[in-house]
């Protein structure tokens, strides 16, 4: 009996809400000023999206030097292991490199054993 009472008590708020938000009205067309706002704002938003990308890109870059130059201290050989973002950017920037080179292998991407100097 509960179980039919909460059932019903569930469909009336649905049907309530749904009478609620087809009396809402429509939202008010964009004006051209808001639309070139708007556009101004996605593209600052994606420049500031692809300069985080390229910050976190060389503190990983960094870190990894920094590990593997202290494993080289300690005598322990370190083999970085290519993921799939860096075989991707490897991809895309050796065509650009080289776009005359139509039989070139792609460049290798420079190690990262060298560590930061401070």
């Amino acid at each position: 009996m509960t179980t039919l009472r909460a059932l019903a008590g569930a469909a009336m708020v649905l049907a309530a809400f749904g009478v609620a938000m087809a009396k809402l009205p429509a939202p008010p067309p964009l004006t051209d000023a808001q639309k070139v706002a708007a556009e101004e704002k996605k593209a600052k938003d994606a420049t500031a999206a692809e300069i985080a990308k390229q910050q976190q890109a060389r503190a990983e870059d960094r870190v990894a030097a920094h590990y593997i130059a202290e494993q080289k201290a300690k005598g322990i050989t370190v083999t970085p292991q290519m993921g799939p973002t860096a075989a991707a950017a490897t991809a895309t920037a050796a065509p650009a490199a080289a776009p005359g080179a139509a039989g070139a292998t792609p460049a290798k991407a420079p190690e990262a054993a060298a560590p930061a100097k401070k």
